[in-house]
C-alpha cells in the first residue's frame, strides 16, 4: 500500500482484497466443524465425516446432538458447545437450519463455511447471505459437494473418491462433472493442488477462486 501524504505512513498493513477475504479459512483450515455429521449409511453428512476423519491432521469436530461420540472423537450439539470457533464449518443439516448455523457461527468467529445443503429458496439464500456478510464469513456453495486440499489431506466433500496430491487446480460448478473427473483422473494418477465444486456460487465464484 503506497502513502499518498507525507512518510512516515501509517498504513504498515497490506489491504486485503474482498475476493480473497478469509479463504484462508477455507483452504488451509486448522479446525473443521462438521453440522449433520453421522453414522448412518447413506448419508451426506455420513460421507463428508468420514472423508474428513479419515485423513484430516488438524482438529475435527462432528456436531449432532444425537451422538456423543462418533468414531471415537466427541461430538457436540451445537455451535455453542464447540470448545473453540473453527475455521471451516461444514453444514450437512437441513435448509431451514441454515440461515441461523450462519449466525451463530459468525458470532462465534468462524470465517468460513462450505453450505452442501441444497433446496435453499431465494429468502433463505439471502438471509444466508446477509447473515454471512455481517462476519465477512465466506461460503461455498450452498448445493456443493465441497472441495479437496490432497496435500493437506483435507476432504471436505461428500466425493466417493479422494484425490491425488498436484499442481493442478480444479474448479467446477457442476458437481457430476466434479465427480466424472475425480474418476477419470483417479485412474490416470492425475493430482490436484485443489478441487472445488462451487456448486451455487452464491459468495464464493470462480473470480474470487481465481484470485486466490
Amino acid at each position: 500500500v503506497e502513502c499518498a501524504g507525507t512518510p512516515p505512513c501509517p498504513i504498515t498493513q497490506p489491504v486485503i482484497p474482498m475476493s480473497i477475504r478469509n479463504l484462508d479459512a477455507l483452504f488451509a483450515p486448522a479446525s473443521v466443524a462438521v453440522f449433520g455429521a453421522s453414522e448412518r449409511p447413506g448419508r451426506v453428512g455420513t460421507t463428508v465425516w468420514r472423508n474428513l476423519h479419515a485423513q484430516f491432521t488438524g482438529r475435527l469436530y462432528p456436531v449432532n446432538p444425537r451422538h456423543a461420540t462418533l468414531d471415537g472423537v466427541p461430538a457436540y450439539a451445537s455451535v455453542q458447545a464447540l470448545p473453540e470457533a473453527p475455521d471451516l464449518a461444514v453444514i450437512c443439516t437441513p435448509a431451514a437450519t441454515v440461515v441461523s448455523l450462519i449466525e451463530q457461527l459468525g458470532q462465534r468467529g468462524t470465517r468460513a463455511a462450505i453450505v452442501v445443503t441444497a433446496g435453499l429458496d431465494k429468502p433463505t439464500r439471502q438471509a444466508m447471505l446477509n447473515a454471512a456478510r455481517v462476519h465477512t464469513l465466506r461460503i461455498l456453495g450452498p448445493n456443493c459437494i465441497g472441495l479437496l486440499v490432497p496435500r493437506l489431506g483435507l476432504n471436505a466433500s461428500f466425493a466417493h473418491i479422494g484425490a491425488q496430491p498436484g499442481e493442478l487446480a480444479f474448479v467446477s460448478q457442476s458437481g457430476a462433472l466434479v465427480t466424472a473427473l475425480l474418476d477419470w483422473a483417479a485412474a490416470r494418477s492425475i493430482g490436484f493442488s485443489h478441487f472445488v465444486s462451487l456448486g451455487e456460487h452464491a459468495d464464493v465464484d470462480f473470480g474470487d477462486l481465481l484470485d486466490y
